[in-house]
């Protein structure tokens, strides 16, 4: 590489001439040698995939989505959930039944015949696959509970916890089939409008979503990458060679996942099996980016496309190991977290970071050494997917199209068999030099040996001159534009979200509109009650405490009577160990700022009772001890966070100042996000909120994945700058990866927001905010700002390496547009 006066400025020029590593049409022993090597790490993955596949396909079924099991054992709300079980042979699943009238008005006499009727027939409901109702209920009464004013009934059905969360002979859960034959059984009478709601039904509706990653946000996830992937690469057949990587990537991930999860290592909930799957296709699918771009750089280079991507390779190993060692540790900083879903969160995606690694540096360069193999593949998936899309318009057969499928890939493999025979023979039309190996797959814009590569002199070419000219100003104004979006992150709100406004769809959600109803016809926090622990001897004091607590509807003893039978509220209470339970209805809704702001209080007054040891419990102490811990979280994990990934980019940058430079980017993008997140939030989506766990979530995502853009950068203009000197490196590195980090910024931020499919609002929050974080870094931090403050300091970005003191070209202008 040479510098060239070029009026008055400086070009950079390629003063390498391409190898001749191979006469035309040869086939040297060591490009054979990587041609049988691919095929064999081909192969093996094929037969990890063939046992992985089938573990992932029941990932959602060891998910755990209840709330109380995301807290750790200290927690007070834990502590009271283990003395309640003290109390009963297990902890029960209420499920409310709110029934109404459809137009609000009063029932009639048919109408509390018709209620009585469905409270008789609920016990002898058949769950599909499974008993009758009653076989998964505790032995309590299905007492009708009426409002005040009539309008509204309640039937609280208590579903054994032990019995209910067993699995049916189909795979479901025995809890789901029950709320799904009690809502079905009430469509048998229009005059009533019933709704199952309460925890049970909330859950219920929770895991509902949640089993559509399986599907949905899978087949959407993968739609998604092969568009944006087609649009890159504008090639009827690179696309899928990536894709297919991502593929086996993920079920790989998903199936340790499962094994650690089926043996109780970790704790996997739905929105750890969502992020991992938009994670793997898309960080995999960034990795994928920028081999294929250097292969596509080394086969100007080199005839042989064996010694192309051997070259690629080693120029991306570091880059891609560094990424996703960064990603990964600082994913992995989750495992301090206080609570379990956040501490399965990290390792579930550090497991999937990992496998997109090595899947893209094993099974990815093997496919582009013989990308014929995808053809058969290809070949299947086109009349599949016509039937597939057909299928969604009108009812027509899929198997038709199946069997097309295998036909046309049958035909393909034959054909691909012919064809290898004519090159081999090197006679006709099917020469090598025609259709040179591993190449063609770019068609039709294939890289040919000893062409000049365009992106050299393209669009990214003209953004890296512009940076050079203007350097100071270029990363001023940009650092001005992301601090008056970053001012804005002060107005987020993210103290939590009620459960009945995590959906997105609430008007259609069985389970919110019930708990609408109950709210309006009975003290908001029936069937949801806060539970009270205390020593025996206090009893009588913590009660009349708690009665004496402004917000409270009502109070009662835990007995050996069953829950609304005659004389419950004179019974004794049950003891057990020198303990007593009491149940507490909040006459605020249970998962409302005013009942989590209850239960601190509550437990201020509780604990100045001498002897009392009492502890606060139920569904609104979880969600309140789920929010302390949340900002603790923050609090630990993010400056551990940075302090990780410094570490880790000074080891890789052997510089102080760079990794710095670039930390202090990473910082200044995500509260720029964080700003943009506000304004969207509060006033085009109307969210209610955000969840506590949104910028923590927020910032590990967006400070691992960002970090990534800076890697790849800096890692290149690094390599540059030794030959040609930092300027003129960081121009060239620009000018190079530019297209890359842009191109891989839009497939991840694409992946990111295919949450939205699913009608959950802390999802949709998270994929939003990764999305437009990794696109603000993509296009504006890794473009402008990074390049031009690195062109301003010059080699001392590089200190206090010997780099920062190597000679640099003398006579440097301001511009510096590469060629």
């Amino acid at each position: 590489m040479a510098l060239r006066r070029d009026v008055g400025k400086y070009s950079l020029v390629s003063t390498r001439a391409p190898e001749t590593d191979a006469a035309p049409g040869d086939r040297t022993p060591s490009a054979r040698k990587g041609v049988w090597l691919a095929i064999v790490v081909a192969i093996c993955w094929l037969m990890i995939s063939s046992w992985a596949g089938p573990l992932a396909g029941q990932l959602s079924q060891v998910q755990e989505n209840d709330n109380a099991a995301f807290l750790p054992s200290s927690a007070e709300s834990t502590l009271v959930a283990e003395e309640q079980a003290q109390f009963a042979d297990s902890t029960a699943i209420p499920l409310l039944v709110v029934v109404s009238k459809p137009d609000g008005g009063q029932f009639t006499a048919a109408d509390q015949q018709a209620i009585g009727e469905l409270i008789q027939q609920i016990p002898d409901l058949q769950v599909p696959d499974g008993d009758p109702v009653s076989a998964y209920l505790d032995p309590v009464p299905l007492i009708p509970i009426p409002s005040e004013d009539g309008d509204a009934v309640l039937i609280n059905v208590a579903v054994n916890g032990d019995r209910g969360s067993a699995l049916l002979d189909n795979g479901e859960i025995a809890f789901l089939g029950i709320v799904d034959v009690i809502r079905e059984a009430a469509t048998a009478y229009p005059d009533l409008q019933v709704n199952v709601t309460g925890p049970g039904g909330f859950l219920a509706d929770l895991i509902e979503v949640f089993g559509a990653i399986d599907t949905t946000l899978l087949i959407a996830t993968a739609l998604v990458v092969a568009i944006i992937l087609i649009f890159v690469y504008r090639s009827p057949f690179l696309w899928l060679i990536p894709l297919i990587a991502a593929g086996i990537a993920l079920s790989t991930a998903s199936a340790l996942v499962y094994i650690l999860a089926d043996n109780d290592v970790v704790v996997l909930n739905g929105q750890s099996q969502g992020i991992l799957t938009v994670l793997v296709f898309g960080a995999g699918t960034d990795y994928s980016l920028l081999l294929v771009s250097r292969y596509r750089e080394e086969l100007h280079r080199h005839r042989l496309h064996t010694t192309a991507i051997r070259r690629a390779l080693r120029g991306t190993v570091e880059p891609i190991v560094a990424s996703g060692a960064t990603t990964s540790i600082g994913l992995m900083c989750l495992l301090l977290s206080e609570l379990n879903s956040n501490k399965s969160t990290g390792p579930v995606a550090a497991i999937g970071i990992v496998a997109a690694v090595i899947v893209m540096l094993t099974f990815l360069p093997a496919l582009l050494s013989i990308p014929s193999f995808v053809l058969p593949i290809l070949a299947f998936l086109v009349p599949t997917i016509i039937g597939l899309a057909i299928g969604f318009l009108v009812d027509v057969p899929f198997t038709p199209f199946l069997a097309a499928g295998g036909l046309f890939a049958a035909v393909t493999i034959v054909g691909w068999i012919v064809f290898g025979i004519a090159r081999v023979k090197g006679k006709g039309p099917f020469t090598r030099e025609r259709f040179p190996s591993g190449s063609w797959a770019f068609w039709p814009r294939t890289p040919r040996f000893g062409q000049e590569d365009i992106k050299m002199s393209g669009l990214w070419a003209k953004i890296a001159g512009s940076v050079g000219r203007r350097p100071r100003v270029t990363w001023i104004a940009t650092a001005l534009v992301l601090l008056f979006l970053a001012g804005f992150s002060t107005t987020l709100k993210a103290d939590g979200v009620a459960t009945s406004e995590s959906f997105v769809n609430a008007e259609e959600v069985d389970s919110v509109i019930g708990q609408e109803i109950l709210v309006e016809n009975f003290a908001a926090g029936l069937g949801s009650e806060t539970l009270i622990t205390a020593n025996a001897d206090a009893a009588v004091d913590v009660l009349e405490a708690v009665e004496a607590t402004e917000g409270i509807d009502s109070v009662v003893w835990q007995t050996d009577l069953p829950p609304g039978a005659p004389g419950q509220m004179m019974a004794e209470p049950t003891v057990v160990d020198g303990r007593v339970l009491l149940l507490a209805t909040l006459t605020a809704p249970p998962d409302s700022d005013e009942a989590e702001v209850l239960i601190g209080e509550l437990r201020e007054d509780l604990a100045g009772i001498p002897g009392a040891d009492a502890r606060v419990g139920g569904p609104t102490a979880v969600a309140y001890d789920i929010d302390q811990a949340n900002l603790r979280d923050r609090n630990v994990i993010i400056p551990l966070v940075l302090f990780v990934i410094s570490i880790i980019l000074i080891i890789l940058l052997r510089s102080l100042v760079a990794p710095l430079l670039l930390i202090g980017t990473v910082i200044l993008s995500f509260f720029a996000t964080l700003g943009a997140c506000a304004i969207a939030f509060n006033h085009i989506f109307n969210f209610p909120g955000a969840d506590a766990s949104f910028p923590l979530f927020a910032f590990v995502f967006l400070v691992a994945l960002g970090v990534d853009y800076n890697i790849f950068l800096m890692t290149r203009v690094r390599e540059e700058s030794k030959t040609i000197g930092t300027r003129p490196g960081i121009l060239r590195g620009l000018t190079v990866t530019g297209g890359v980090i842009t191109s891989a910024g839009i497939v991840l931020a694409a992946t990111f927001l295919v949450l939205g499919v699913l009608p959950l609002v802390a999802l949709r929050q998270v994929g939003f905010a990764v999305a437009l974080g990794v696109l603000i870094d993509a296009f504006i931090v890794r473009t402008t700002l990074v390049p031009a403050l690195a062109y301003d300091i010059g080699r001392k970005v590089w200190w206090p390496s010997a780099l920062a003191r190597a000679e640099q070209p003398t006579d440097q202008p301001e511009s510096q547009p590469v060629a």
